[in-house]
């Protein structure tokens, strides 16, 4: 065993440690393959409290006395943008771009430094060779690396200041982890999604867990950050509150399914289909609670640039039908198109301009384009058009929601059937066609919030800081699935993370958000909730 793969099996042998019984209260490294022995192996040091019956809060802190983390200058590839065919940059380059790059380096007075990086074990893209990255330089502080790329630049390439901490190839020196589980078995509270009464909002998981009394409180999926996307703190995902979908699936991506208050759920990639009906005519309805027109992360078809699912990308659509829900809780989209409000039993009671809001007991239907022209012809006050949710799995099974059952979306799925299975191309969170889109999100360490359910039915949510935040430097997506089956995850998936990454354990904040602002203001959380007596 060579000793990159060595300290990764003592890495996750580290993290194991937080699979140790649930009475522990400190534990340290677990055993793992020894390494030349002038080599100190990574350690985790665990603390574990009882919240609850059923309930445990364990926070754990790893470290690599062998990393020597620093500033470095990374020369960016040229590439071409897949969708728009604009010039974009990548972190790696082609063999051939990195000697032609390097021999001008030299020209030019720097001495390079190159690193072949290899594709992640993720199951739907390449593997071997993903590209060779350049670098010049090693520095102490970021202003020094800044300084130093601001003369490469100067002849004439393009850069980056970067942390090496950040790596996947090299070893993180520190990673602060927070290990919530949740044990139905003896649990006699809940576990729910929510948005907190309003899905056109942004609470921080702080917040929504102290106005809720919650024990333990997670940020939930993606949504909307900017105005220009659409209404902020809309779900970009499937989401559903008390069996009713709230926000619409954007491609097949992983969901968690929580029924029964919690105490059945699952992991799956889910997809929705919404159909509204007039008589005999249908229309496909592409989107709920979402602005006609923007659909954030793609996925839909009849999207530009593209219906394939697209992290972080917002699609545009000529043509669309939403239907909002009275969970909307703000002034309707207003613009071209047509608007239908619907009543409890499906009947049209007003036809006529975008705008105004979503009354109690009502629907509302609004469309553009094409969309806008079926309604206009099949839309007749105290006439009827019903609409028809069915969400499934990618085994085609339908999925049958419940009162009080709810669903929290994410990308991508992380374990499957207790193995690390990465779908990272089809979910959308990199394209092997495209390195400038998705390196960074998913190939570099960063703030990450996980969900996983083990072989007994345990409940794990899972947050670790990055960004230096406390001095974390977080996951990459192929280390947060390694983490979770390191848990003993048999099914696991990636959920918001970055600055959106808190947990709250009985309302308080426990870990150290990325944000300079601090913690962020999110569109949806997972509570874990005591029984109302």
């Amino acid at each position: 065993m060579n000793n990159r793969r060595a300290r990764l099996a003592l890495a996750v042998a580290a993290m194991a440690a937080a699979t140790a019984p649930l009475s522990m209260t400190t534990v340290a490294a677990a055993d793992a393959p020894s390494i030349s022995a002038e080599k100190a192996a990574p350690t985790a040091q665990w603390t574990t409290r009882t919240v609850a019956p059923g309930v445990e809060a364990r926070t754990g802190v790893i470290t690599d006395p062998t990393a020597a983390p620093s500033w470095a200058v990374t020369v960016q590839a040229p590439v071409t943008a897949r969708f728009t065919g604009a010039q974009a940059w990548a972190a790696v380059g082609t063999d051939t771009w990195a000697a032609q790059t390097s021999d001008k380096l030299r020209a030019a007075g720097f001495e390079p430094n190159l690193t072949r990086i290899d594709w992640p074990d993720y199951t739907d893209t390449p593997h071997g060779l993903m590209g060779v990255r350049v670098r010049v330089g090693t520095y102490p502080t970021q202003g020094e690396a800044a300084s130093a790329a601001a003369k490469v630049t100067a002849a004439g390439f393009r850069t980056a200041v970067e942390w090496t901490g950040y790596d996947a190839d090299q070893p993180a020196d520190r990673e602060n982890i927070h290990v919530a589980v949740i044990d139905p078995r003896a649990f006699d509270g809940s576990v729910t999604a929510t948005h907190d009464g309003n899905v056109a909002q942004r609470e921080t998981t702080s917040s929504v867990a102290a106005k809720l009394g919650s024990l333990v409180g997670v940020n939930g999926g993606f949504f909307v950050t900017s105005d220009a996307d659409g209404a902020q703190g809309i779900q970009a995902g499937i989401s559903a509150h008390d069996g009713r979908l709230a926000s619409m699936a954007v491609g097949s991506r992983a969901a968690l399914i929580l029924t029964g208050g919690g105490r059945h759920s699952r992991i799956a990639d889910l997809t929705a289909t919404v159909t509204a009906r007039a008589g005999g005519s249908t229309y496909a309805v592409r989107g709920i609670n979402r602005t006609p027109g923007l659909v954030r992360d793609c996925g839909q078809d009849g999207g530009s640039p593209t219906a394939e699912p697209r992290q972080d990308v917002t699609c545009s659509m000529a043509d669309d039908l939403v239907e909002f829900t009275p969970e909307y809780g703000r002034s309707l989209p207003a613009g071209p198109g047509r608007q239908v409000t619907l009543d409890a039993k499906d009947r049209v009671v007003a036809v006529g301009d975008r705008g105004g809001v979503v009354a109690p007991g009502q629907t509302v239907l609004q469309g553009i384009g094409q969309a806008a022209d079926w309604l206009g012809g099949h839309a007749v006050t105290g006439g009827k058009i019903s609409v028809k949710e069915v969400v499934r799995d990618t085994h085609g099974r339908q999925t049958k929601l419940g009162a009080g059952d709810t669903i929290v979306s994410g990308a991508p799925t992380l374990v499957e059937n207790g193995k690390v299975s990465i779908d990272a191309a089809a979910e959308g969170i990199v394209d092997p066609a495209d390195l400038s889109f998705g390196y960074a999100w998913s190939n570099t360490r960063q703030p990450r919030t996980m969900a996983g359910l083990d072989r007994q039915g345990r409940l794990l949510l899972v947050t670790v800081d990055g960004r230096l935040s406390g001095g974390s430097e977080g996951f990459t997506i192929a280390e947060a699935a390694a983490f979770m089956k390191s848990l003993g995850a048999e099914q696991a998936l990636n959920l918001d993370g970055g600055g959106s990454t808190a947990m709250a354990v009985n309302g308080e904040l426990v870990n150290r958000p990325s944000d300079a602002a601090g913690e962020r203001a999110v569109g949806d959380t997972i509570q874990v909730l005591p029984r109302t007596r």
